[in-house]
Order: structure tokens, then sequence, then C-alpha cells
């Protein structure tokens, strides 16, 4: 099976130009881009399903570019928005900037010997283009009407309007084509299916400037099974950095794939063999509850973004949690994460510490004092996974993980967290 079927039978093609063509050429070594925008100090998720295609390219033998967008950061793509983008100072761009480079950078492999991975920023060829000089040299090849023909023109023509700003993004994204054809014979751009306006236009600029030919192949934007938007949760974005969506949160994230989407994800997001992967999707569709896909999509993709050994501890947090393992083993950056979404309550450490009943009541875990002290009779009461058995009991200073921490468990599986600050 050649690079573009796997890729076909893992849902990630959506359009392409000339497919035999495309095919003719990837026989040999070829480069070929995808470019990220700085809009956030991270990527987050939804930013994988390109970027893991880039790797897969550079694992079939053909030379990756990464581009960041230091330029076109600064004008804001209007693809797949109602209204105008804030724009962010360059100041706060080019710190973003630095932030994705790294992010992506962890992708890629720039010590292989045949093909090393660029990272690259359009800032550096366009800042030094004057204004009269893009227009003449560049804009001279664009008509006007072809770009509000694109969709994401017309979309916000219809929703009221969109700037001149915004608009002229489409000629800063083919600039940047015709660039990386000149600079780095790079004859492939990748991209989500929102970006083949704006991909084709870079191929029509390389043909007009250059008389060169180069290609276009864009990947599905990623939904769920239930139609709604992927790498989304009830606290926003799932980012790949570990500040801004701690590891255990993020393999949480995976874990809770619902049933109809982990063999789909499996497909998109890992590195898995197809005989792997068939494997799994037959013990999933078998046993669902053993929830054997799910473990392996969210440890591979965990392990990915960062790294086994930061699998391992949160593994091994989750389990504790539940009573599986020790929690006093847990370091306290992977405790801090694993605790960060249960709902929680903040005592003083210089205030007495109340009766578990009234902690748990506090938490908003259940609805009273009186649902308390009936969890703590019925035998379902824990601290830190050992049972209590008194009404009056309260924890001492001594029972707060990392002296800070104490969880609280109601049942098997309702957990609240008690923090002493």
């Amino acid at each position: 099976m050649n690079l573009i079927e796997d890729l076909r039978w893992r849902g990630l093609v959506a359009q392409s130009t000339d497919e035999a063509a495309l095919l003719e050429s990837l026989k040999k070594p070829i480069t070929l881009y995808i470019g990220f925008d700085p809009t956030a100090p991270s990527l987050h998720v939804g930013n994988l399903v390109v970027l893991l295609v880039l790797r897969r390219f550079q694992l079939a033998g053909h030379n990756p570019i990464a581009l960041v967008g230091g330029a076109t950061g600064l004008v804001g793509d209007p693809s797949g928005r109602n209204d105008e983008r804030t724009l962010n100072s360059s100041e706060v761009v080019e710190e973003w900037v630095s932030r994705i480079r790294k992010q992506v950078s962890a992708f890629l492999d720039f010590d292989a010997k045949t093909n090393p991975a660029l990272v690259v920023n359009n800032l550096d060829w366009t800042s030094p283009l004057s204004a009269i000089e893009f227009l003449r040299d560049i804009g001279k090849h664009f008509s006007v009407n072809q770009m509000l023909a694109k969709d994401s023109v017309s979309s916000r023509l219809e929703a009221g309007g969109i700037s001149y700003t915004e608009f002229s993004y489409q000629v800063l994204q083919a600039y940047d084509y015709l660039e990386l054809f000149r600079r780095n014979n790079c004859t492939l751009q990748l991209g989500g299916s929102d970006q083949w306006g704006n991909i084709v236009a870079g191929l029509d600029l390389i043909r007009r400037v250059e008389q060169g030919s180069a290609h276009a192949l864009t990947v599905p934007l990623l939904a769920k099974a239930d139609g709604t938007k992927f790498g989304k949760t009830a606290g926003g974005s799932v980012w790949l950095d570990p500040e801004m969506t701690s590891p255990y949160a993020f393999f949480q994230f995976w874990l809770n794939t619902e049933d109809k989407d982990v063999i789909n994800f499996l497909k998109v997001f890992s590195f898995l063999s197809h005989e792997d992967i068939e494997a799994l999707d037959i013990a999933h569709t078998a046993n669902p509850g053993l929830r054997e896909a799910h473990r392996a999509l969210a440890r591979e993709l965990t392990t990915l973004v960062h790294g086994a050994d930061t699998t391992s501890r949160v593994e091994a947090a989750a389990r504790a949690l539940f009573g599986q393992g020790e929690l006093s083993e847990l370091d306290e950056k992977t405790l801090a994460g694993a605790l960060a979404e249960l709902p929680r309550t903040v005592i003083s450490k210089d205030a007495q510490i109340p009766t578990w009943v009234d902690l748990l009541a506090s938490t908003g875990v259940v609805d009273s004092k009186s649902a308390a002290r009936r969890i703590v009779k019925e035998g379902g009461a824990y601290l830190n996974n050992v049972k209590i058995s008194g009404e009056d009991f309260a924890p001492q200073k001594s029972d707060f993980l990392c002296g800070k921490y104490a969880i609280l468990r109601k049942g098997k599986r309702d957990l609240a967290c008690v923090e002493l600050v």
C-alpha cells in the first residue's frame, strides 16, 4: 500500500490536484509543507491531524517543512469564522511563533540523514517586502473575482463583510507557497479542507510567476460521530502544552472518546499498523466494555505528545485515584494535574480542618450534609482511598498528599479534592 492509499484508509484525504501526477511525483522524495498560524500560545489536538500527516510523509522518505506564520499570524485567516479576528501585537505573535516552532519540532526528525525536517517563519521573506513591491510583484497576479469566490471570503460577505486585511490573507498564503517553491523546491502543500482555496491560489501563483507545477492535498476537518466539534471539552480546547492542558487531562480526553469514534481516531492519530487497528476494532466490537481501543488511543497519543515516562505517571495516577495504586507515590505535578478537573473546596492551612461530611458537602458532590452523612453510614465514604466510618471524622494536616491535597471519594467513582492554601 502506497502512502496515499494509507492516508485514504485512515480517512485523511479530502481533495487533491491531479492524483495520478501526485502519485508519480511521490515515487521520488519531494519537499512538502504545512503552515500553522500562531493564533494561540499552543497548538491544540485539532492541529495534530495535519501535523501527523506531515510526519507520515517524512517517515515515507519525503522532506517536510513546518511553516509557522509570523506574518500571516499578524493578519488573520478568515476561514471558518463569521467575524473579524482580534489582531494580536507583534510582540505577542513573536512569542507564540517561538512556542509553536518548538512544539512542531517535537513531531519531526531534524537529524534524519537523507530527509531532515525544516521549520521556517514566513515573516523572514514577507517583512523585507514593501507594500508597493508586494502589490506590483504579487498582487497583480490575483483576480479579485476569483478571490471573492473563495468559500472563506464569500461566507464572510454573506455574514456581514470582511476587512481588506483578512481578504488579503489568501495572497499571503499563496506567496508562502511561491517562496518555498523557489527556495526549497517545495512542490506539495498540505492543509485542512478549509484551506483548499488558499492552496490552489498558491498553485496558480507558482504557475504564473515561475511557470512551475506543484500539488495540493487536503485533509478532512475532523468531526465526532455525533456531528459535534472535535477537540473541545467543557473546559475549552485540548492543548498540546502541558501547562495549558495537563498530561492527565490529555490522557483522559482520549480515554473518554465515544465508542463510535475510537477506531476512527486510532486511524487518524496513531501510528499503529492496519493489522493492529483492525485487531483492536474486532476486540472493541466483541466487548466494548473492556475499552482496549480507548486505552490504546490514550497511550499512543499521550506518549506521542508528552513522552512514555509521563504516560506511565498519568496512568499510575488514574489507577491510584480509584484505589488501584498508591497515592503517596505520585509526584506533586502529576497529582495536581490529575485533580485539576475535580470538584474541589479550598481551606486555609491556618484554619481548623472541617469534618469529611462538611468537606464533601462544600465540594458540591452532594446536595447536603445529610446526604454526606448517609454516605458514611452506608460505607461509601473514603479519604485518600481509605474508608472512614465516623460522621465526625476530620482529616489531619498529615493526611494531605504533598502537603496540599486530600481526595474525597463517594462510592466507587465520584471524586472531589480538598486543597490547602
